[in-house]
């Protein structure tokens, strides 16, 4: 056995040491890093139309209302109110504007409350009553065409159903309507009704004139019938027709972002190699514009993807979590030549689980040299900057894009002066006394959406509920 003489700690260097070497070496640097910057989908695939006045407004054929909007409710405590303007989202109500008359009417609804599997209505029973979901889930269960029970759709806050019994008498309900969750429910009577009814003058010319209104041909879109004839023979008088337009389009203006980035005149004439400080600078502030120019695409109550997204385009989840049959649902919704999905990266993996417990393996597809995950071939793209709630609940778009196909599309306008990208330019704004250097960066965006099937919407799908 061999026996080593202890290690000399006192021992002098026999070479120069790291520490003292890196005294004359030159350190290699990353440009500054930013946790920030997403992949940004949406402003990549949307397609971009010019704006040239800085508005672009979008002509649609002329259409009626159809009273399929959502109703909106106060809460004190666990006591639950209609607002009574709010029920002109009913179809016999709508356009009725005499609020003593609504407030008279939203005081005569009562509150119930369900619990799960608990019946609302039954098939075929007498139907003598209008229903305001104000909290929670409901499916409608009919007969389907093999005699079988099947779903007919699925209710959730702020959706509503029997208005037509208002006016309607001796009807029956076709359905049957079943709380999937605990529900919170306002009930209106049509002897309630035609009580109030028979004491308003203006409510009775209101859906005198609205019966005759409705009398008028109009397609399932609810637009003016075009009169054609097809099929006919001989020397038949054909019908005329002309298209009418909606007299008062929507009009969307260029929204903007806009910061004023500051550097000291000392840091960019002395501390600018081997990296420029204004352009690092201004590289990570049109990051951080570019990030909140998609957020407001999505969420600004404007023109955001999420608020203009039609009421009849916006479904619940038939169970909670987003299930393929959800997908299936949205892209009946946008049948047309569907562009992608777009979804928070938690719903994605939401999705992902329910896939693999139903035993379903997507195949990816390919978008631009990525991998993305993707439902019937169409691309499930992540954003995060669709919301989360508290309660672990989100939302999945689904669009249709381009100007040709009346799909969603991008507005900006380019050629902007001291244009630094499309849509985006930074101005010099001088030099203070303090000798900091300011600079003007703007972008100018918004986003339209040209016919409503062009975008539909899943909303409250669950991120967290467990196996």
């Amino acid at each position: 056995m061999t026996v080593t003489d202890p290690v000399d700690t006192d021992q002098a260097p026999l070479s120069l040491g790291r520490a003292a070497a890196r005294t004359l070496a030159t350190t290699t640097k990353s440009v500054p890093q930013m946790q920030g910057i997403s992949t940004r989908w949406l402003l990549k695939l949307l397609p971009w139309v010019e704006v040239a006045a800085g508005s672009y407004r979008v002509n649609r054929r002329l259409s009626y209302a159809v009273g399929d909007g959502r109703v909106t409710f106060t809460a004190t405590g666990a006591d639950v109110r209609v607002i009574p303007p709010e029920l002109g989202e009913l179809a016999p109500l709508r356009g009725y504007d005499d609020d003593d008359v609504l407030t008279e009417l939203a005081s005569r609804f009562t509150q119930h409350e369900y619990q799960p599997g608990d019946v609302l209505v039954e098939f075929g029973s007498p139907a003598e009553q209008v229903f305001l979901i104000a909290h929670g889930k409901i499916t409608k269960v009919g007969t389907g065409a093999y005699g079988d029970q099947t779903i007919l759709g699925t209710l959730a806050d702020g959706d509503h159903f029997g208005e037509s019994t208002l006016i309607q008498p001796d009807g029956i309900w076709e359905f049957t309507a079943k709380a999937v969750t605990t529900c919170t429910v306002l009930t209106l009577p049509r002897s309630a009704f035609h009580d109030v009814l028979s004491r308003s003058d203006t409510l009775q010319t209101h859906l005198n004139t609205l019966t005759a209104a409705d009398s008028s041909a109009r397609n399932d879109h609810g637009e003016a019938e075009i009169s054609l004839a097809a099929g006919h023979d001989g020397e038949p008088t054909l019908p005329g027709t002309f298209v009418d337009y909606d007299a008062h389009p929507r009009e969307y203006e260029l929204s903007l972002a806009q910061t004023v980035l500051r550097v000291h005149s000392r840091v960019a004439d002395l501390y600018n190699q081997p990296m420029n400080q204004i352009e690092q600078q201004l590289r990570l502030t049109v990051e951080a514009l570019r990030e909140r120019q998609e957020h407001e695409l999505i969420n600004n109550t404007d023109f955001g993807l999420l608020h203009n997204a039609d009421f009849a385009q916006r479904i619940p989840t038939r169970t909670g979590p987003p299930t393929p049959d959800d997908l299936d649902h949205l892209l009946t919704l946008v049948w047309k030549d569907p562009s992608f999905f777009l979804a928070h990266p938690t719903t994605i993996a939401a999705f992902g689980r329910e896939c693999t417990k139903a035993g379903i393996y997507p195949d990816p597809v390919d978008l631009g040299g990525h991998h993305v995950p993707a439902w019937r071939g169409i691309p499930i793209l992540p954003c995060n900057k669709i919301p989360v709630t508290d309660t672990r609940t989100s939302s999945i778009l689904l669009m249709r894009t381009g100007e040709h196909t009346q799909g969603v599309i991008g507005l900006h306008q380019t050629g902007l002066p001291d244009e630094y990208q499309p849509g985006l330019n930074v101005r010099f704004m001088g030099i203070s006394e303090q000798a900091i250097i300011s600079y003007l960066v703007s972008t100018y965006y918004s986003a339209a959406v040209l016919v409503p099937d062009a975008l539909a919407i899943l909303e409250n799908t669950e991120l967290g509920r467990e196996a």
